[in-house]
């Protein structure tokens, strides 16, 4: 996608720190940041499995030579483990402008009274704690310098619940609450609130939530026209270079065969 000069010019030399980076929506992002502004950018990318990140390194920085890039090693998860990591980061890395909160997943279709309640904490505590604790080391850094922009990956799961998703919906329906208590609080502030909310995108995300099952995972998308992780990657970049004075606040993209979480128009 082409954003045009005064895009480029807005995100040149900028730091940008993306969770859950090593695929789907979070490679996607790191791609598109790099050839919006043709490697004049520093992306933190970081996600639990470091070798898929290495793997996205040696790609980014063999199309872009200038582009400086730090991955790590990183579970939003984990608790206590999020400011010792922003805290060793490399002094060229550490005052970061964007954020972008993409770490995410869903465990299961199982309904309340059969949920697991190893699938109900480990939810939570990526979609929701994990994006409010990172979100709280990072807000410091653009409070000091009164800019940044927070860019929140919900979901219409979190506006449209559905049977099957009650967990998953119930952690999206927080996000987007969080989402807007901040967005509220920075106010006086010129840092930005985003919050995009995909429809059904077709990622990795429907692996992971059938635990590993690939025929179950595609057959969410048999006979779909889902969107792709470049679909949503193209939205947060368009999102973060716009005017200072534009805040896109919320972004529902669907793809062309659905309306809503449980309507969507399958073809044989």
């Amino acid at each position: 996608m082409s954003y045009g000069t005064k895009a480029l010019q807005r995100i040149a030399g900028k730091t940008v720190f993306i969770t859950g980076a090593s695929s789907g929506i979070g490679k996607a992002t790191a791609l598109e940041y790099a050839e919006a502004s043709q490697g004049n950018l520093k992306l933190i990318l970081v996600a639990r499995r470091i070798e898929k990140l290495e793997s996205l390194k040696n790609e980014l920085n063999t199309k872009y030579p200038t582009l400086k890039t730090f991955i790590g090693k990183l579970d939003v998860s984990i608790k206590g483990s999020i400011k010792p990591f922003l805290s060793e980061l490399p002094t060229e890395f550490q005052d970061i402008d964007i954020l972008v909160n993409n770490a995410g997943k869903a465990l299961g279709n199982a309904k309340v009274g059969l949920i697991d309640e190893k699938d109900i904490n480990e939810t939570f505590d990526t979609n929701v704690l994990g994006l409010i604790s990172i979100t709280q080391a990072v807000l410091p850094i653009f409070q000091k310098k009164n800019s940044g922009d927070i860019v929140n990956i919900g979901s219409i799961a979190g506006r449209d619940a559905y049977p099957g998703g009650s967990i998953y919906c119930a952690s999206k329906f927080a996000v987007r609450a969080f989402t807007e208590s901040l967005r509220k609080e920075l106010i006086n502030t010129k840092i930005r609130v985003i919050e995009i909310q995909p429809g059904a995108v077709n990622t990795e995300f429907s692996t992971v939530r059938n635990y590993g099952d690939q025929s179950k995972a595609d057959a969410v998308y048999k006979g779909r026209e889902p969107l792709y992780g470049e679909d949503i990657a193209e939205l947060i970049v368009f999102a973060t270079t716009r005017n200072p004075n534009t805040v896109i606040a919320e972004l529902l993209v669907f793809p062309s065969d659905q309306a809503s979480a449980s309507h969507v128009y399958k073809r044989e």
